[in-house]
């Protein structure tokens, strides 16, 4: 639905509409919601959009086309719209202000909710894991009202019918399914999809395509995480030409438009990564195998050359043409560390790789260097989470952006700015620098830590002395993480206004079409601008906006999803743990009453959320020691109390 009403919102044609499209729209013109033309589109004053309510019940509407935003919405029309309703308004002024009032709702925010049993004499009770609201079901099954208390259901929100029973809250394999189902997204692909995967088959004959540059005698590698299974990237350096290719899995060879498995790429978007497996966007059979750019395997890739001036560390030239590639060798990036620092290579292909890998880890370096002149770099707490066959915490490990990360990170910047050069409307990302307000409030906290920052009207520049101050103290990622908040989200586009985070001034996603559906289309759009068919680029090009819009929204579906499912996880763990202390940090402070006290532990456990007790006083990064008092396994909550001198 959300794509439509972008469509409408834009306008579009009834020719370049699906049939359930066309069925949504008669009922939008029968309610004279839309203009019946030769375009259609809601009329002057009308807009869709995303309803956002606020602790005290005062709505705010975004437009869905993101030109309105933060419209209010007076009390009294707030009956029946919850928080992330979608709904069809109409933007009227009164006395001298815009307010929207709504008219019809067209899309509840969640169509699902998981929810736990409790049951009260003969009905069946449940409450809702992300509401805590109680629902009272109309059960006629006999086996459902002979559900256990903390059966988990998946309830259907406009019947109040449970559609499928998850398992019950006690058992820690139920955390991925509760996971997947609040979000409403599904693990196994549809039959259709498996199908058109299979039929590819699982080799690649180069004889079969003539037409495209034969790359395979070149010593490709791939370099990723140890327990990665789909590898979209891959790397050479022609030290001679100072000619870098980065070799990109050529995924829409094999994933067409209206295809079943397009039609589910779209509804997924992202594929989602957990900590024991992933939940692929596209069948693994394409994820894989067939698209992966597996070692010693012929695999159709969409390839950049990039001449690189070795004095200027300037793009100096670049060609896209599709390509045959034969992967070297498969490399993780703990490897690639070792022999940076110095470890021997294995045998003859290790030596031979090494004699361009090297000159290239030094030409990214320089390279990078010179980005974060105007980009920046900020130090992360990204956990790396290791679970047990019954599915509970082993360990937990910060990620640290090594050496052979920051190569494979930059060839795949260098790819993505080159692509970005290609057009001017197509798919763009794209990410905005601080408003004013984010600034304010951050320059506020620093100011309770007793940093005085000198003040600039460049954004850049404050940041980079604030960065500076900080350094060796140890507050390095907290203060970080002050600063990534102040940070606008970065989206995709259909235009472009630059990314602030990096410094470019034109970016898009080239390099992970397996994993994202935004790179699938661009891959589609640049074939047809380096092939000339203006056609096939119109065609591309005609909701274009929509499409922007709906893959941002499933980015940040897909990373919740992930969150969700790592806080169930440090809940199980914090439950076995009960009255025991750890070290732990402040990340969140209570503000006017507002806002809850959170600490981090960064103990032989690190990265676990603990609510604190309000009644006691914090103060943003003090280091405390947090004793583990209670838990709530359904809604991921872990309470906490400073504990001194406890351990």
């Amino acid at each position: 639905m959300r794509e439509l009403l972008a469509k409408l919102t834009f306008g579009t044609l009834k020719k370049d509409l699906n049939r359930t499209e066309l069925a949504q729209v008669a009922m939008l013109i029968g309610e004279k919601l839309l203009t019946d033309g030769k375009q259609l589109k809601f009329p002057a004053g009308v807009v869709a959009g995303v309803v956002d309510v606020t602790r005290s019940g005062f709505g705010f509407l975004e437009g869905i086309a993101g030109r309105e935003k933060d419209i209010p919405i007076p009390r009294h029309e707030m009956r029946h719209i919850e928080d992330e309703d979608i709904v069809i308004a109409r933007i009227e002024q009164r006395r001298g202000k815009t307010f929207a009032v709504p008219i019809k709702i067209v899309q509840k925010a969640v169509p699902f909710s998981v929810c736990i049993v409790q049951k009260e004499r003969a009905k069946l009770s449940v409450w809702n894991i992300k509401t805590s609201q109680r629902v009272y079901l109309d059960v006629k099954d006999k086996s459902l009202r002979q559900l256990p208390d903390g059966a988990v259901l998946k309830v259907d929100n406009a019947t109040k019918k449970p559609i499928e029973v998850l398992g019950v809250i006690e058992d820690p394999f139920v955390d991925e399914k509760i996971s997947l189902a609040i979000f409403d997204k599904k693990d196994e692909h549809p039959k259709a999809c498996i199908t058109e995967a299979e039929a590819w088959g699982k080799t690649v004959d180069k004889g079969l395509y003539p037409d495209r540059v034969d790359l395979t005698a070149i010593p490709f590698i791939t370099i990723d995480p140890v327990n990665a299974k789909d590898y979209d990237d891959a790397i050479y350096l022609d030290t001679a030409t100072n000619e870098l290719y980065v070799a990109i899995a050529d995924v829409s060879s094999y994933v067409t438009p209206m295809s079943a498995l397009d039609s589910e790429a779209r509804n997924r978007g992202f594929s989602i990564y957990l900590p024991h497996r992933s939940i692929p966007m596209l069948p693994r059979n394409l994820s894989e195998n067939i698209c992966s750019l597996n070692e010693g395997v012929d695999r159709l890739t969409f390839t950049f050359k990039i001449k690189i001036d070795p004095a200027t560390l300037e793009v100096a030239g670049y060609e896209l043409f599709e390509s045959v590639i034969n992967s070297n060798r498969r490399y993780n990036y703990d490897e690639i560390d070792k022999f940076l620092e110095g470890a021997e290579a294995r045998d003859e292909t290790d030596k031979r790789i090494f004699e361009w890998l090297m000159p290239l880890n030094e030409l990214t370096t320089k390279i990078r260097e010179k980005r974060l002149q105007n980009g920046f770099e900020f130090a992360t707490d990204e956990i790396r989470m290791t679970l047990d066959n019954n599915q509970n915490i082993v360990s937990t490990v910060v990620e640290e952006q090594t050496r052979s990360h920051a190569l494979i990170e930059d060839c795949m910047l260098l790819a993505n700015k080159c692509a970005a050069q290609y057009f001017d409307y197509g798919i763009f990302r794209c990410h905005d620098k601080p408003t004013p307000k984010k600034l304010k409030d951050l320059m506020d906290h620093l100011e309770t830590l007793g940093l005085n920052i000198k003040p600039t009207n460049n954004v850049h520049t404050l940041i980079e002395r604030i960065q500076e101050q900080v350094k060796g103290s140890g507050l390095e990622k907290f203060v970080d993480k002050l600063i990534i908040r102040t940070q606008q989200q970065a989206v995709y586009q259909a235009t472009n206004i630059g990314h602030f985070g990096l410094g470019f001034e034109r970016y898009t996603h080239f390099t992970s079409p397996i994993r994202r559906y935004s790179d699938l289309i661009l891959h589609r759009l640049l074939k047809t601008i380096i092939k000339k068919d203006d056609k096939a680029k119109a065609h591309i090009l005609k909701d274009i906006e929509a499409v922007t819009m709906t893959v941002s929204r499933l980015e940040r579906e897909a990373a919740k999803v992930e969150w969700d499912f790592v806080d169930r996880k440090f809940v199980r763990w914090a439950e076995q743990n009960i009255g025991n202390s750890y070290r732990a940090i402040v990340t969140d402070v209570d503000e006017e009453g507002y806002k809850d006290t959170i600490a981090k532990i960064e103990d032989t456990i690190k990265g676990a959320r603990v609510f604190m007790n309000p009644d006691e006083e914090a103060h943003l990064f003090d280091e405390i020691t947090a004793e583990i008092i209670d838990v709530n396994i359904a809604t991921t909550k872990i309470y906490a109390k400073a504990a001194k001198g406890k351990r």
